[in-house]
């Protein structure tokens, strides 16, 4: 039998084994990212913020409309109330004309504990 011999590398050694991988970066850095989303949030919170401000003063603006409209809404309403208590009263006057001693717009309540009928004053028109 034969005596072994041991493999043996060749003279000046085995070639440089290559394990490194060379990948090409993909994407930005890290950094990068940071930075923009930290932008992004930025202008998005400047965006909200001119948005509040702009809402804040068109509630405003509403609010003064609403304040220098009360007055003439005021007036209409009692117009029309008038105009319509007038309305009843001749509907009233119509409908009992037959009736002695009734008085159309009268009260027919011996108290004004629980009803008082509204109070209008009439201002005349200006020609």
């Amino acid at each position: 039998m034969a005596t072994p011999t041991q493999d043996m590398p060749p003279q000046g050694g085995f070639p440089e084994v290559r394990y490194r991988r060379y990948l090409p970066k993909r994407g930005p850095s890290g950094l990068v990212i940071l930075s923009g989303i930290a932008a992004i949030s930025a202008y998005g919170f400047y965006k909200v913020a001119k948005g509040n401000l702009e809402r804040r003063e068109l509630n405003r603006e509403n609010l003064w409309a609403r304040i220098h409209l009360i007055p003439l809404l005021t007036a209409e309403a009692d117009r029309d109330a008038y105009r319509r208590s007038e309305a009843a009263k001749a509907r009233e006057a119509e409908i009992m004309k037959n009736v002695e001693g009734w008085k159309a717009g009268e009260s027919v309540y011996n108290s004004t504990k629980y009803y008082t009928p509204p109070s209008f004053v009439i201002v005349p028109e200006e020609n």
